[in-house]
């Protein structure tokens, strides 16, 4: 199956000596990725965006054939963001959009919004300029129910949001629920969400299924199967409000698999067809390239792709784990089969389901090794 070439515009790269392999998994399968910019320092000012984007531009592989992946840059909104910081992102002509995190909602939150009236002015100037704004869409209300938080959110301060800044284009992220996904489809053009390929194939059963799997807790968690169900029908309807945000968040697994785990699904090396695998369930798999290629790049002002990618219906297996700087990252269904799978980019190099194929085998016995010791052996060592 041809398709444009996919867009994600929502996804975590981390920082650091990771970024060699997580800007692999994204180079090899996405034209342009929205940079989440919750990183330790969080990309707070356009002079951070700039040099973040110079770090993952420089860890793109040499396979990925020149100029067809483009990282987008965000920035990370605070109580401090200022009017005159929107217009200097604006004018950089590289940061698409700024991230709201109500402060403690999720990974590297700390440093978010305690108080909607102290980002006023920073609101009234992205509206001025044009900057999209993007929302985690949770409250931080202990007293809720983690289930319930995102469409506490959404009964209280979107609305509130909304009505204040009318012409401010707005992503709400990573929708999870069906309250939140009829929110957004009763709002203005102006408004549209994304929506991650596992929440589109997973619901709340998943985390409990045999026992507590880390790998599976996310935020905003996963939920009930009519929500998924919610989900799938707003993906694949003619609607151009919802599209392809992966929120792939990587952790090694020493972080993920102990007593205070983090939250954050990796699927990065393998989005596309997750997506594709959904979609075809559902009996839409013709929706699937405006979903992942087309209705992103609109919403935020883009050109669409004018190259293409293919995936093909084959049976390959994901990896037990790939590498994450000196450490593994678990990807979503580690050791299962996939039906579909992503061609390399004009028949050079690696699709991003098959990055762990540069590994040298030296590299991949201290991987399978370091995997063992996790508890578990590495498929990535028989490849």
């Amino acid at each position: 199956m041809r398709i444009i070439s996919p867009d994600d515009m929502h996804h975590h790269f981390r920082d650091g000596d990771c970024l060699q392999h997580t800007v692999a998994h994204a180079a090899r399968s996405f034209r342009r990725v929205l940079a989440m910019p919750n990183l330790v320092p969080p990309v707070t000012t356009t002079k951070d965006a700039l040099e973040y984007r110079d770090r993952i531009l420089a860890q793109v592989p040499e396979d990925v054939p020149e100029n067809s992946f483009t990282p987008l840059m965000t920035l990370y909104m605070t109580d401090m963001t200022s009017a005159e910081e929107i217009h200097k992102a604006k004018a950089s002509g590289h940061v698409y959009a700024v991230k709201l995190y109500p402060a403690g909602a999720t990974t590297n939150s700390s440093f978010g919004v305690t108080d909607y009236e102290k980002i006023a002015p920073a609101l009234a100037a992205m509206e001025e300029a044009g900057l999209l704004l993007l929302i985690h869409g949770e409250s931080t209300d202990q007293s809720v129910d983690i289930f319930s938080r995102e469409q506490s959110f959404y009964e209280t301060v979107m609305p509130m949001i909304i009505s204040r800044y009318p012409k401010l284009r707005i992503v709400c992220e990573h929708i999870t629920s069906a309250f939140a996904a009829a929110f957004v489809e009763a709002q203005g053009p102006n408004v549209a969400a994304t929506i991650t390929a596992h929440h589109l194939l997973l619901n709340r059963n998943a985390i409990f299924k045999g026992g507590i799997n880390p790998h599976y807790y996310c935020l905003p968690i996963l939920k009930t199967e009519p929500d998924r169900l919610k989900l799938l029908q707003c993906a694949t309807s003619d609607s151009t409000k919802f599209f392809l945000g992966t929120d792939s968040a990587p952790h090694s697994v020493s972080k993920k698999e102990n007593c205070c785990g983090c939250a954050g699904v990796f699927t990065g090396h393998a989005a596309v067809e997750f997506v594709a695998e959904a979609f075809e369930a559902f009996g839409r798999l013709d929706k699937l390239e405006d979903f992942v290629s087309r209705r992103g790049a609109i919403f935020y002002g883009l050109p669409v792709s004018d190259t293409h990618r293919t995936l093909e219906r084959t049976s390959w297996t994901v990896p037990v784990s790939y590498p994450f700087g000196s450490e593994v990252v678990r990807p979503l269904r580690a050791g299962e089969q996939m039906s579909w799978q992503m061609q390399p980019a004009d028949g050079e190099g690696f699709c991003g389901s098959c990055a762990v194929s540069d590994m040298t085998p030296e590299k991949l016995k201290k991987l399978d090794q370091e995997a063992k010791a996790a508890g578990y052996a590495s498929s990535a060592a028989t490849k």
